[in-house]
């Protein structure tokens, strides 16, 4: 059977219409666990700045599922502490900070049973942390703090999701936590005996995504970090709202959301420009002085090069 002319041409532009359609954007995974620095970015997929674009919010248990998950490729980008970025890159994963989150100013805290008055209260207790950086870098300025070493006390491995279980089975006498957990156990009498507004700007909390990975994300991060700033926003001239949108999420009452928020620093977008543009980064010089704190400590085996570490052209008005 010959086939006419007509077909061909018809043929044709179905194929030529078919080599024109552009190839969906892949998804852009980012990796959190539950923490009151990361919320907005769920906030800003509650109100919607987040539809019909390539970015999934992956939610995990704990921080170190985070970064193995960021490790092992599961995941573009992830928000992370700084020295949780830097143990990262030791181990060769090549990360950009793309955005200060937030600056932990009391969420993060280490918290003893009634009877411990004290740091010093701790030797020969049972004290419970992540086996994670944040946690290493909590134990460590506490222990300096009270002048006591690790093995003044007993180390119990926990992830942050075990944190409240532990603590009611009363398998430990102190907890290295934070944010919901620290409101939930200080509700229960738990005591704050040193906390992270006592080592001011050591725990910084920062997007992260993999260097090789920007370009092929670059439209899908700008949104994510544009939703980001619209979210303080509202958490700033709507905080009702916002509170009540984030509540469910870290399970405790709106009016708590906003105690939450008041232990931490949240850079807005001219604070951001700062940490991460200009010749000299701010954040390289923060992470500079927390890796080679790291590195004396021991919780770096090796040191990082920071130099390019600070990634600016995602910010709103950086470009």
């Amino acid at each position: 059977m010959r086939l006419s002319r007509k077909y061909f041409f018809v043929i044709g532009l179905a194929l030529l219409a078919a080599s024109c359609v552009t190839a969906p954007e892949p998804p852009l995974r980012v990796a959190t666990n539950v923490w009151p620095g990361y919320e907005s970015l769920y906030l800003a997929r509650s109100l919607g700045l987040y539809d019909n674009s390539p970015i999934r919010l992956v939610e995990m248990n704990s921080a170190s599922e985070v970064s193995h998950a960021l490790r092992h490729g599961a995941v573009e980008a992830a928000a992370v502490t700084l020295d949780e970025a830097l143990t990262l890159m030791q181990d060769g994963v090549g990360l950009r900070v793309v955005l200060v989150m937030d600056v932990s100013n009391g969420a993060d805290v280490v918290l003893a049973r009634p009877g411990i008055a004290s740091l010093k209260g701790l030797k020969g207790k049972r004290v419970g942390v992540e086996d994670g950086a944040v946690g290493a870098v909590m134990l460590d300025a506490a222990l300096h703090a009270a002048e006591l070493s690790g093995k003044d006390i007993h180390l119990v491995p926990l992830t942050v999701d075990e944190h409240l279980a532990a603590w009611r089975n009363n398998k430990v006498d102190a907890l290295v936590t934070f944010e919901p957990v620290r409101t939930e156990l200080m509700q229960q009498g738990a005591v704050d005996v040193f906390n992270s507004s006592q080592i001011p700007g050591r725990i910084v909390d920062v997007l992260v995504v993999r260097a090789s990975l920007i370009e092929q994300h670059r439209s899908a991060l700008k949104k994510l970090i544009s939703g980001h700033f619209l979210a303080l926003n509202t958490l700033a001239t709507h905080p009702q709202e916002a509170a009540t949108r984030m509540a469910p999420r870290l399970g405790i009452e709106p009016a708590l959301v906003l105690k939450q928020f008041s232990l931490l620093k949240l850079p807005d977008l001219k604070q951001n420009l700062v940490w991460l543009g200009g010749a000299t980064p701010t954040i390289s010089g923060a992470a500079r002085t927390l890796s080679d704190l790291m590195l004396q400590d021991k919780l770096l085996h090796q040191s990082v090069a920071v130099s390019e570490l600070a990634e600016p052209t995602l910010l709103p008005e950086a470009n």
